[in-house]
């Protein structure tokens, strides 16, 4: 197993925001997180991710079936996880092509990516400054895209993304969880959506319910979506795993 989470409950600030989640992604597997605003989501990727302030309480988090739990973001990174922010800072003095080149060197597979995601122009420019929503998304895209990592966690990528980006945002979320492939599928995906309509361009796997800070459903993600749609998040909280 890729992702291996065990019974996780976890505070921000001395509040609870995770009850005793379990979730578990193997290769190359995309998986799909739906909750209301506030039940936990985004709190569930940052912890993943290592970020401070999110106190685990008990259970455990296993990545390639090591304990990561108390490990630094950057230990993590080194072995395999990377993430794409709601909403990501922006970074004064430091171009964007400066970190890319951090964790790939190649200019070639870079300026590929750039070219694909109609970012060339921005290299150069600082880290999201003056970047309107599309092109932030797309930024965080192309960071990933060029460190490739194992484990790929999407904060709602298409949320703050107009129509005519979403389609470019769409096919390179599908080529960085390599949905273009069959057998040779390595990478794996967390995508956190509420319009989903990140559906129309990635088949995920395997659809979960979070609401307040607990797991309460999972299953197909297509039919949990359509019923979220049509009932509501509690009428798709009733269904049997």
């Amino acid at each position: 197993m890729l992702l291996d989470i065990r019974a996780l409950t976890v505070e921000v600030e001395g509040k609870e925001v995770l009850k005793g989640v379990n979730l578990q992604i193997d290769q190359g597997e995309t998986h799909v997180l739906f909750g209301k605003n506030g039940s936990g989501k985004t709190s569930l990727l940052m912890t993943i991710m290592g970020f401070s302030g999110y106190k685990v309480k008990e259970g455990s988090i296993f990545f390639k079936g090591e304990d990561i739990t108390n490990f630094p973001i950057n230990e993590r990174a080194k072995r395999g996880m990377g993430m794409s922010f709601q909403r990501p800072p922006t970074i004064k003095g430091v171009k964007t092509m400066d970190l890319i080149a951090i964790f790939n060197s190649d200019e070639k597979s870079v300026a590929e990516a750039a070219e694909s995601l109609e970012l060339t122009a921005f290299l150069d420019r600082e880290i999201n400054r003056g970047f309107s929503g599309g092109e932030i998304k797309k930024s965080e895209l192309l960071q990933l895209m060029t460190q490739n990592p194992d484990l790929i966690l999407l904060d709602e990528p298409e949320s703050g993304v107009d129509l005519e980006n979403i389609a470019v945002i769409g096919r390179a979320i599908k080529k960085l969880l390599q949905k273009n492939l069959r057998r040779l599928r390595v990478n794996a995906g967390l995508v956190i959506t509420h319009t989903g309509l990140i559906l129309n361009y990635v088949e995920a796997d395997r659809g979960h319910l979070l609401l307040d800070g607990r797991m309460r459903c999972e299953g197909n993600p297509r039919e949990m979506f359509a019923t979220i749609q049509k009932s509501g998040y509690e009428v798709c909280a009733r269904c049997q795993k």
